[in-house]
């Protein structure tokens, strides 16, 4: 048994270095919500009060803040943004 330790660089996607499929979008969608996340936040909203804000229930709320995200498609989140007066800028 060795006491070496294996370091390996990452790709700066950590969805990618697992292996997940569609990794570029699955981070896109990560960031875009992450960003949702801190608007509710500097805003003090409730979760009643982005509930109504963004059309959707007040459990869908918690799952978006939970980082559950494979029930949000990246429209929705757009519109999210959009709901929340932001703009929407892709880079290449």
């Amino acid at each position: 048994m060795s006491d070496e330790i294996l370091v390996t660089a990452n790709s700066g996607n950590v969805f990618a270095d697992l292996g997940i499929n569609n990794a570029e979008k699955t981070l896109a969608k990560a960031k875009i919500a992450n960003r949702i996340c801190e608007l509710i936040n500097e805003r003090q909203l409730t979760l009643s009060t982005a509930s109504e804000l963004l059309g959707i229930s007040e459990e869908k709320i918690s799952r978006l803040i939970s980082g559950l995200l494979p029930e949000f498609d990246s429209d929705q989140l757009f519109q999210f943004l959009n709901y929340l007066n932001r703009d929407i800028e892709i880079l290449k």
